[in-house]
């Protein structure tokens, strides 16, 4: 059981409090929802073997958040995941309700580097500062990444719009 210095969690109260941020970014990173759960298994397995120390629970948010990114980033890689075909080509019904103008679709389509900034500050409602922690990058760096995915998007919904 992961270990919070300050305030000690069960692994259930970690489930109940992170699960659902960790499970949306592991849908959102691999486009699927039996992908992003497993995802999230894995992240949450990793948690527990590792039993790392925390100093807080921001500490402990922002360890899953990055865990998750490097764990999308990794399943995008998989040699397994290129020679398999999904049974169904479909989103699955769990996915945003933007989907329906193209909005999920153009988002998953971005480059990670420009995928998760949006996601955490449009989603998650983190600041540029915050994001560039989480990622490991400068601040003005999140702000540029944001700002090109916002044009892509634009180009990426018109043409679909027109």
């Amino acid at each position: 059981m992961p270990s919070l210095n300050s305030v000690p969690l069960s692994c259930e109260e970690i489930l109940d409090r992170y699960g659902p941020l960790v499970w949306r970014m592991a849908v959102q990173g691999t486009g699927s929802v039996a992908d992003g759960e497993d995802v999230a298994q894995e992240v949450f397995v990793s948690l527990i073997r590792s039993d790392p120390a925390f100093t807080d629970d921001t500490h402990l948010r922002a360890w899953l958040i990055r865990a998750t990114a490097n764990r999308c980033k990794s399943w995008g890689r998989s040699p397994w995941r290129r020679r398999t075909v999904p049974l169904d080509d479909s989103r699955d019904a769990a996915a945003p309700s933007a989907e329906s103008s193209g909005v999920f679709e153009a988002v998953a389509a971005l480059p990670a580097k420009y995928r998760w900034p949006v996601y955490l500050h449009y989603i998650e409602g983190y600041t540029a500062a915050e994001i560039g922690q989480l990622l490991g990058c400068p601040r003005n760096t999140v702000l540029s990444r944001l700002s090109r995915a916002r044009e892509k998007l634009k180009d990426a919904l018109k043409e679909e719009w027109s």
